[in-house]
């Protein structure tokens, strides 16, 4: 049997990965088809996600499809093969924008170059003719004016948020209108309230302020009413009472629009804690609105791995003693955790927000209430961590930028394990703590743009601060305190060095999870510098960054853990704000010259996504008898199934 290839392909900033879901073969047949469905489910809502970061997405890669599909152009050129990398691109990202740094993706070829591949394409006046929401000469400025819609998500002080935004959550509205819209609904103080705008796009017509619905009858109901089709035949084939009451109750959200139903269905979703089968499916995370209100489609589809879920357990079983020895004040505490519950799974398809790019962890479900009445459900992905850690073996990136060989040998002996432990931390502790004061209204709306830098904030900081208690030894998690010194050693190389080339030089920092990590190394940088706790060497020409003292870096994790509870607790903006800007954004521009000169050596993308396996059915008599799996190569060719088979125009 040959060995699993998890690297499919290269280019531009991005690796194509692959992942194999274990144990998938040994399912049983109602499981199997449990998942063919949905996938199906998952794929139907691939469009939504287009349309939701950028009103135009969708024609323009339609047009750029039909472009590469149908010319006659010579594709060996390397003309053509910058076109073929800009539209990989923007399959990558799920439109026009960097999925990280937000900003517009540049094309490398003319404007002459796209219009002689038009005129190069077979029945291209007839495609263009049929499209009905922009015309060729503005889908051409778009794309070649830098000026226009620069920027998918703004989060910068001082400017209107939404207006420079180029994200399709609003039109019409300024920020403040945005933000006078949804203080109005939350001023109605009811105790359990619904995450307003979740689903919903927020306009202004004839000068009245309305939210468009994603819902059956509202936005994109046929693909909804796809998505509802294949759920319900999942719905059926549910293991437990509580999973079909879960699906049941998302369905039933999906034709109302009503968020009191997706809320119920989040409940329903965290009490299930023993199917095999599982499914995150919805608008859920709020990163790509700068105001933190309105959610992304995206869904992952998953079994249980076993093994690594006892891991998990394991923690979820101990959250009331990690809360208890938090550092953070106790009027900030959770008196009692409820139901924080744990697992590991295996992806085995995922779509939307959480693809080609994806989580390695999820944390579920957001809304604070929820949270401190019913709990939380976390889920590290066990597939995607194995394979991210198979494609970046032996690539040279841990010597170049390590500073001495005990480093090294550290990681190479116990980084898998501790990224895996940073990753429950995180999400079933971290994100699970914490409560915010009586009165303290959403984060969303006290700390505004800066919410979710914060929020990832604290959650790395619970993992960090208790990467070295003795308690995890103790509980089985880890083997060896040396596991949270390498977790250490390698949060402090990636906050303040390696994670600088995902961002081009001289730009800010803008994506919030890496906001979030040179926040807390850059901090605990400074405040440890009289002691020399994080010490900058320079070592023939290169920097690095060493922790001489881990015991008093810890203490300092935990400082920061109290500071930024307290930030969340009590909707204090003027003090997150001043922690992000002062240490999250702003970027050394000697010292990113210097990481980018040293990664381009080792010739690795420094963004990486994977290619999903594929389910289909095997069919004998008009009956399903069994479902196979494959593992495509071909990333263009799976975005172009999908583009053939989950859209309807």
């Amino acid at each position: 049997m040959s060995q699993f290839q998890y690297f499919s392909e290269q280019f531009a900033d991005i690796r194509i990965l692959r992942f194999q879901v274990p144990g998938f073969e040994l399912l049983p047949l109602n499981q199997k088809i449990q998942l063919y469905y949905l996938q199906q489910a998952a794929h139907w809502g691939r469009d939504i996600i287009y349309d939701q970061n950028f009103k135009y997405n969708l024609p323009i890669r339609k047009t750029l499809e039909f472009i590469y599909l149908n010319t006659t152009a010579d594709r060996n050129s390397d003309y053509f093969k910058a076109f073929e990398v800009f539209l990989k691109r923007i399959w990558f990202s799920n439109g026009i924008h960097h999925h990280n740094s937000m900003d517009k993706i540049a094309p490398s070829f003319s404007l002459e170059y796209l219009n002689q591949l038009i005129n190069q394409t077979t029945d291209f006046k007839q495609f263009s003719n049929s499209l009905k929401e922009i015309e060729m000469e503005k889908l051409t400025s778009i794309l070649f004016n830098p000026e226009l819609f620069a920027k998918r998500v703004v989060l910068d002080d001082g400017v209107d948020l939404v207006k420079n935004s180029a994200n399709n959550f609003y039109e019409n509205i300024s920020q403040k209108e945005a933000e006078d819209f949804y203080q109005a609904l939350s001023a109605q103080n009811i105790s359990e309230p619904p995450s307003y705008g979740l689903n919903s796009k927020l306009i202004k017509e004839n000068g009245i302020i309305k939210e468009l619905v994603w819902k059956l009858g509202g936005m994109y109901s046929q693909e909804i009413e796809k998505m509802i089709y294949w759920l319900e035949k999942a719905r059926d084939l549910s293991e437990k009472p509580i999973q079909y009451q879960a699906f049941d109750k998302l369905i039933e959200f999906y034709r109302t629009g009503n968020l009191t139903d997706f809320d119920q269905y989040s409940i329903l979703w965290l009490q299930d804690i023993d199917s095999t089968v599982d499914a995150v499916h919805g608008f859920i995370e709020v990163y790509g609105d700068p105001l933190g209100k309105k959610a992304t489609y995206e869904s992952v589809v998953s079994i249980r791995d076993e093994v690594a879920s006892l891991r998990a357990k394991t923690i979820s079983d101990n959250a009331q003693w990690f809360e208890n020895h938090s550092t953070t004040d106790k009027a900030f505490k959770k008196e009692k955790v409820e139901g924080v519950s744990a697992k590991a799974i295996h992806a085995v398809v995922e779509a939307g927000d959480c693809s080609p790019s994806t989580p390695i962890g999820i944390n579920l479900p957001n809304a604070d209430w929820i949270r401190e009445k019913f709990g939380s459900k976390s889920v590290s992905i066990s597939n995607i961590m194995q394979a991210y850690d198979e494609a970046g073996k032996d690539s040279g990136a841990l010597q170049e930028f390590a500073f001495s060989e005990r480093e090294v040998e550290l990681s190479k002996k116990w980084s898998a394990s501790a990224s895996s432990l940073h990753v429950d931390l995180h999400e079933i502790v971290g994100h699970g703590s914490g409560k915010l004061l009586t009165g303290v209204a959403d984060p969303s709306e006290t700390l505004k743009n800066y919410a979710s830098t914060l929020e990832e904030a604290r959650a790395d900081l619970v993992a960090l601060y208790f990467a070295l208690d003795p308690k995890l030894e103790e509980l089985g998690l880890q083997d060896s305190i040396e596991v949270g010194y390498t977790e250490y050693n390698s949060y402090i190389r990636s906050g303040l060095m390696t994670q600088l080339v995902r961002v081009e030089l001289g730009k800010n920092i803008e994506e919030s999870h890496m906001r979030n990590r040179q926040l807390i190394a850059s901090w605990a940088y400074e405040m440890g510098k009289s002691e020399n706790i994080i010490e900058r060497k320079i070592k023939e020409e290169k920097t690095y960054f060493v922790v001489n003292d881990h015991q008093k870096l810890r203490r300092l994790f935990g400082k920061l853990l109290a500071e930024v509870q307290r930030i969340k607790s009590t909707g204090d903006y003027e003090a997150g704000k001043l922690l992000v800007e002062t240490y999250g954004v702003k970027v050394d521009y000697e010292l990113h010259q210097e990481v980018l000169e040293r990664w381009k050596k080792l010739n690795i993308a420094p963004y990486a996504g994977f290619l999903n396996p594929h389910l289909t059915p095997v069919v004998i008599d008009d009956k399903m008898v069994d479902i196979s799996i494959d593992y495509p190569t071909d990333f263009a060719k799976q975005m172009l199934f999908y583009s053939q088979h989950y859209a309807l125009y």
